[in-house]
């Protein structure tokens, strides 16, 4: 099950990243005051963090992930 190893190796991959940065930031452009042809916009910025158990639990799901794969490649060989 080569797909499962992949699938598993990218869960592992997105875990990583998250623990490595744990926080990004999103912007956000609305309009405020349209008036004739004249628009005032106003940006605001939205931090968002990803807890850390969460990354942790995507790494270790991602290991069992390959794991179960390199097991049902054994028994199927």
């Amino acid at each position: 099950m080569k797909s499962i190893i992949i699938l598993g190796a990218a869960i592992v991959l997105a875990g990583l990243i998250a623990f490595a940065a744990p926080s990004f930031n999103t912007e956000n452009t609305r309009d405020v005051v349209k008036l004739g042809d004249l628009k005032v916009q106003a940006k605001t910025e939205e931090p968002h963090i990803i807890p850390p158990v969460l990354s942790e639990g995507a790494f270790l799901l991602g290991v069992v992930l390959i794991g179960a794969g390199v097991l049902i490649r054994r028994g199927v060989d």
